[in-house]
């Protein structure tokens, strides 16, 4: 289902003189691991699995590959983030074997009505073939943006569960290629405009704003659940691309100002069962904001983003996805495999 070009990574592999590598990778690319370990072992080169889940760019196992001796570490899955990585590090996109054009054709007349203008967003499994879509969008008489983005993604178009940046340009509506329902529903809620999502796998083309509406139900029901609360665990991230130190302490410092009892946490893999022995009555995730979102029926007690204790405070009036932003980006990265250290 994924294009993972093993020559390339052994050539990289060997023009970095590597003895030993880690083999990073989210939890649909285990199978594509374990072959490209012993592709890379047949060649000469040691290579370990990471057992661990893996988030994204943003969760990078190079301080473990560092520990285990690894010369580079592969990680699979993901293009780069600005990050300062321990090790040599190639970023293997994976990019999906499917034609995203039939589902686009198949749903012409539903992509009519975002308009004329539209904005046109992906991932990172099929940004290869967005210069594709774009054309055949060309040719079937829309105009199409695509956006910049900024530091946090690697080309234009690209989106991710925690940025939208390259959404956010003046089209009509936003169009998005690519399965699942978290990146479109971000998009919605970051660009406010009509937003269909087409699944290259199924041509299923569903509507987001229903769907972001029911998601915005249910955080306002969080906020609501923690207006009693006055004792307040803020947790940060530990991992490279989610650690947001600054924001952590400006949203303690905004609850403390305002009477509250707030506490600093650090935490690598957020989740409530280890936080069972705290006396708080409700949390914040200053981390990935997915974590407060996909993971919020396993808390027992409410878990905010930091834009939802500014509402609770009383400091926004408008409901907003949380974001992490970067900085502008210098250049885009290659459109394959790419290294970084």
């Amino acid at each position: 289902m994924h294009e993972i070009p093993f020559g390339e990574i052994l050539k990289k592999l060997r023009e970095l003189n590597a003895h030993r590598v880690l083999i990073q990778t989210p939890e649909g690319l285990k199978r594509e691991a374990q072959e490209l370990a012993d592709f890379i072992e047949e060649n000469g080169i040691e290579a370990i699995i990471s057992g661990d889940i893996n988030y994204g760019a943003c969760d990078p196992a190079d301080t473990e590959a560092k520990r285990l001796g690894c010369d580079v570490l592969t990680h699979i899955g993901h293009s780069y983030m600005t990050l300062h990585l321990e090790v040599p590090t190639i970023f293997v996109p994976a990019f999906a074997k499917v034609d995203v054009v039939p589902a686009l054709e198949k749903n012409l007349e539903e992509i009519r009505k975002l308009g004329k203008r539209i904005a046109l967003v992906t991932t990172a499994q099929h940004i290869h073939q967005l210069e594709r879509a774009k054309e055949f969008l060309e040719n079937n008489g829309f105009d199409v943006l695509v956006g910049k983005g900024d530091s946090r993604v690697s080309w234009p178009g690209q989106v991710l569960g925690c940025n939208f940046s390259a959404a956010k340009v003046d089209a009509e509506g936003v169009l998005f290629i690519g399965a699942g329902y978290f990146h479109p529903i971000g998009v919605a809620m970051a660009v406010k405009k009509p937003t269909l999502a087409i699944n290259p796998y199924s041509s299923d083309a569903i509507w987001m704003e229903g769907e972001a509406e029911k998601l915005v139900r249910k955080r306002w029901a969080q906020i609501a659940k923690a207006m009693d609360a006055q004792r307040f665990g803020v947790i940060t991230s530990t991992k490279k691309g989610q650690l947001r130190l600054s924001e952590a302490k400006r949203i303690v410092k905004l609850l403390r100002e305002r009477g509250k009892y707030a506490r600093l946490l650090a935490m690598n893999h957020i989740s409530y069962q280890a936080l069972e022995g705290f006396e708080f009555d409700a949390y914040v995730v200053v981390a990935c904001p997915r974590v407060p979102i996909d993971d919020y029926e396993n808390w027992r007690k409410p878990v905010l983003t930091p834009r939802e204790v500014e509402i609770l405070l009383g400091l926004r009036g408008d409901y907003e996805f949380d974001e992490i932003l970067g900085a502008e980006r210098k250049e885009d990265e290659p459109l394959g495999i790419s290294l970084h250290s």
